[in-house]
Parts: C-alpha cells; sequence; structure tokens
C-alpha cells in the first residue's frame, strides 16, 4: 500500500513579495503578468529595489504539497537549498507544515533560491525567479523507496531548466511508473513550454504523462489550438486525465470520454493570485489520491485556488479541510 498521497518535486524557493501599483511596476522596468529569470547580481539589485516586503517559503511544487497536507493528505517533497539561512527558513517552514522533507542541502555553490513576486492592485503577479541552489537538485536526491511509496509523483516543469533537475526529473517518472504509480506534471508556465515543448510533447505523445495540469495560456502554447476548447480537445489524446485552468472561468476536466467544464469556487476579492494553479493541483490531487471522480478532483481543486488568492502568499492561510 502506498504511504505517501503525493510526492511532488521542483524547485526549492522562498518567495519575496511586495505589493506595487502600475506607476511602480513601470520604474522598476517590468511588464505586468511576465515572468523572466535572474541571475545572482541582478537578482540583488532588484530585491533592493523592491518595496517593503513578506518573505515565505515558495516554490510550484512545494506549495502544492503543503495543499495536499492542509486538505487533509499526506505529503512529501524533493528540492535543493543551500545550507544558508534562507535554506534553513524553507526546510523549518515545510516541515512545519506537516510535509516529508529530507533532501541534504548544498554545501557549497549559489545561495537558496527566491522569487521575487510583485503584485499588482488588480491582483495579478510579475515574477522574477533566482533558482540558485535549487538547480543543484539531481538524481541522487530523488530516493527509489519514496517514489515507490508515493500514489502519485508530480513533477514542475521547471526541472528542465537545468541539468541535474532534469535528471532528477527522468528518474523521479521512471521510478513512478516502474513502481505502478501515476506520474504527474505541470507545464507549469508559458515561458517554460515554450522552453521545453519538444520534451512535453515526447512525453506527452508516449503517453508518459497519466495527469497533467495546464492553464489556457499554456495549453495554447503546447497544442497551438486557437481556442481553450480545441486546445483540451488535443490534449485528450495524450493523456489519460487533464485539469486545465481558465481563471474566473473555472477549469476543464479532460479524460478519454470528454470534457467538463467545472466552475470556479467564488471568490469575494482576489488579492493575490500567487500559488492559484499550485493549490489547484493540490486539491485535485488529494482528491484523485482519495477516490474522488475528476470533477470532484476539479471542485477541491478550486476551493483551495480559491482560499489562497484571497490573501498574499502562496499557501493556505486556514485548514483547507475546513472548506471541503
Amino acid at each position: 500500500m502506498p504511504r505517501v498521497n503525493v510526492l511532488t518535486i521542483g524547485n526549492a524557493l522562498v518567495d519575496v513579495l511586495a505589493h506595487v501599483n502600475d506607476d511602480e511596476l513601470a520604474a522598476l522596468g517590468l511588464e505586468k503578468s511576465s515572468y523572466g529569470m535572474l541571475d545572482a547580481a541582478t537578482a540583488e539589485e532588484l530585491y533592493a529595489r523592491m518595496p517593503p516586503s513578506v518573505e515565505v517559503s515558495g516554490g510550484m511544487a512545494a506549495n502544492t504539497a503543503v495543499g495536499v497536507v492542509s486538505m487533509g493528505g499526506s505529503a512529501a517533497y524533493l528540492g535543493k537549498v543551500r545550507d544558508d539561512q534562507l535554506g534553513k527558513v524553507f526546510t523549518h517552514d515545510i516541515r512545519a507544515a506537516g510535509v516529508e522533507y529530507s533532501v541534504a542541502p548544498a554545501v557549497e555553490g549559489p545561495a537558496t533560491g527566491r522569487c521575487l513576486i510583485l503584485v499588482s492592485p488588480d491582483g495579478h503577479r510579475t515574477m522574477r525567479p533566482f533558482l540558485g541552489a535549487a538547480h543543484a537538485l539531481d538524481a541522487d536526491d530523488v530516493p527509489e523507496q519514496l517514489v515507490a511509496d508515493a500514489q502519485v509523483t508530480y513533477l514542475e516543469g521547471f526541472l528542465w531548466d537545468a541539468p541535474g533537475a532534469a535528471d532528477a526529473f527522468a528518474k523521479a517518472a521512471d521510478l513512478a511508473h516502474g513502481a505502478g504509480r501515476l506520474l504527474a506534471v505541470t507545464l507549469a508556465d508559458v515561458v517554460c513550454v515554450e522552453a521545453h515543448r519538444e520534451r512535453f510533447l515526447g512525453l506527452l505523445e508516449a503517453g508518459a504523462i497519466d495527469v497533467l495540469f495546464g492553464n489556457h495560456e499554456e495549453v495554447a502554447a503546447i497544442t497551438g489550438a486557437a481556442t481553450f476548447e480545441d486546445g483540451a480537445r488535443v490534449i485528450q489524446g495524450w493523456c489519460r486525465l487533464a485539469a486545465l485552468t481558465h481563471g474566473a472561468a473555472g477549469s476543464l476536466v479532460v479524460t478519454p470520454d470528454g470534457t467538463e467544464r467545472v466552475a470556479a469556487a467564488p471568490v469575494q476579492h482576489v488579492v493575490d493570485t500567487t500559488g492559484a494553479g499550485d493549490l489547484y493541483a493540490a486539491g485535485f490531487l488529494y482528491g484523485l489520491t482519495h477516490g474522488a471522480d475528476p470533477a470532484e478532483c476539479a471542485r477541491l481543486g478550486g476551493i483551495a485556488a480559491a482560499e489562497v488568492i484571497s490573501h498574499v502568499g502562496a499557501r493556505p492561510e486556514v485548514d483547507l479541510s475546513t472548506l471541503i
């Protein structure tokens, strides 16, 4: 029997969040809702120019693991930090949230990764990550037994940005299928899809991905389809299950039998969309590992996403199990 519901693997980052208006964002030379990687020097320069901020442990796959636990499930996480102050903060936070985490920190090389996030009044976020030590994750950090112990192994597409992390991605995928477990992958971001489209397509067309997560922009980028619905029909031929989000319009659940739209959970006021997709995946995977049908999985994902966008930060501020 599986010991862990969901094992997530990704870039371990500390989120640095600040609220800015459109003029302040322009003064920083940034386009709203854009995404772009930073080197160490540029990350330090932008951080120094940011208004007062809040620092919280983040990273897409780590947020999803925390969300699964908050829903009432069990989760483990693999991601790399440095043996520095931010690394200690990250380690403490994820363990305190109830996620199993035992990856040894790097003792040399770049500092712990961080993601600089500028949140606009309309809730949109402009993201500038510096991956740092997250790129030090490699295949040696993926324990065979832990993958075998997990019902689902969930990988973020950003792992392909570094050779070592890409090796970790490949090893985890092989181990999951070798143990008869499910492999889930998130497309992560349009930039990620554009950079690694052929790799994504290779896995999808080979049927190697059991569960696919993506939003409407990522769906367009990976399929080339003119509409969200057309893109969903393309993806229908690639994997046994896909959960495709479309903002306030909810999500589309895609199975071999067809597609079903599931309404978004109501939100009184959108404060910060950081982590919406991560928590949607958490709710969906919690449902999937607890016997829910695909539409119910999407409903649970919507509830988790609605909670996280109602406040600053990518981690839930309430016990999500009380909302379901």
